[in-house]
């Protein structure tokens, strides 16, 4: 078995400034930082893994798995690694699993990487300690990834306001109500902003550190990497192809009437007006009262339900061909059902199926 090697006393490495540049700006200046480093430097990266109380063992044991074994058969200076305890105190993580750290918050400041598994309550607010560091880290040059719900720690931190970001699905809604400034992508599994990179949940977090090693060290490292983990090295799609189906809170009232009897008659045709007259309403209070219910206009609602349709019928009905598939569940056309999908970050209809039928 490879061993597991962490770091004890890694040398500073030189690190890039972060200014209030635009989004490009800011992805193009870190990556010529970084390549001016590895120009000068053979010393493979610092990757510093956080560790809190209730820590979600999935996720940390991703980045663990990936950064802490030596790698000699790539041929490469592989990653070092350290674990640091984001707060004092025994850790627990879940199922009660105790985790020892032993390096604390000031490595963070050596570190050419950190790690920030999914926080471990999206409604608390990080210690003051761990956003200082965070902070810190990023002013001189280190790349931040987050794993699900660690995204609220780089939010509370202030280091997303003006970029793109994702979490998990559950959590996307409560980021942009709560950080209005961060543009909240749902449907990513996961966003490189360049000096930031933000993944959606649990297993997301395995697509995001494959992409860093593929962004530091190419398409053939990372291809072998991923044959060791027994995983693709890429996936197709977003996190909207894992997402449930959202459901309406009041089943009695109007807006929800309407819903149901969209999704029994998806096949017709349907507009603003004619769903207006069905619920007994004018076009403009439907539109406001529909989106005030779902969050979505009256017909982006009803194109996302029958992808909806569409994505049941791949699972369950083997029998149905891709004309029938787009036939019954309104979207019309193959060619519809293609557009439909893409647009929603979703594989095409027939990867979908072998995926998930």
């Amino acid at each position: 078995m490879p061993r597991a090697r962490h770091e004890s006393s890694p040398p500073p490495r030189k690190g890039s400034t972060a200014g209030a540049r635009p989004v490009a700006a800011r992805a193009n200046a870190a990556r010529s930082s970084r390549s001016a480093q590895a120009a000068t430097s053979t010393e493979a990266p610092l990757v510093a893994i956080l560790a809190y109380d209730r820590l979600c063992m999935f996720e940390f044991g991703c980045a663990v798995e990936l950064f802490a074994l030596d790698r000699p058969e790539l041929g490469v200076a592989w990653y070092r690694h350290a674990i640091c305890a984001a707060e004092p105190g025994p850790l627990r993580g879940t199922g009660g699993v105790r985790v020892e750290a032993p390096h604390t918050l000031a490595m963070l400041r050596r570190a050419d990487i950190v790690v920030i598994p999914g926080w471990r309550d999206a409604a608390e607010r990080p210690p003051e300690p761990l956003l200082k560091a965070v902070r810190t880290a990023h002013a001189r040059g280190a790349r931040l990834c987050t794993i699900c719900s660690g995204v609220f720690v780089l939010a509370h931190a202030g280091l997303l306001d003006g970029r793109r970001a994702t979490t998990h699905w559950r959590y996307a809604e409560r980021l942009a109500r709560e950080f209005p400034r961060i543009e909240v992508d749902p449907g990513a599994l996961y966003v490189d902003e360049g000096q930031v990179i933000t993944s959606a949940g649990s297993a997301a977090g395995l697509d995001m550190l494959m992409h860093l090693v593929r962004r530091d060290h190419g398409a053939r490292i990372a291809n072998a990497v991923a044959q060791r983990l027994v995983m693709s090295p890429h996936r197709e799609g977003g996190q909207a192809q894992f997402v449930p189906r959202p459901m309406p809170s009041d089943e009695s009232s109007p807006i929800a009437v309407l819903q149901d009897w969209l999704r029994a008659h998806p096949r017709e045709v349907h507009t603003v007006a004619s769903m207006a007259d069905r619920a007994a309403m004018s076009a403009r209070t439907l539109q406001r009262r529909f989106k005030a219910a779902t969050g979505l206009a009256p017909l982006e609602w009803l194109t996302r339900e029958r992808v909806a349709i569409a994505k049941e019928l791949l699972e369950t009905r083997e029998s149905l061909d891709v004309e029938a598939v787009a036939d019954l569940s309104g979207l019309g056309s193959p060619e519809s059902m293609r557009r439909h999908f893409r647009l929603l970050g979703l594989p095409a209809p027939s990867r979908y199926r072998r995926q998930f039928g």
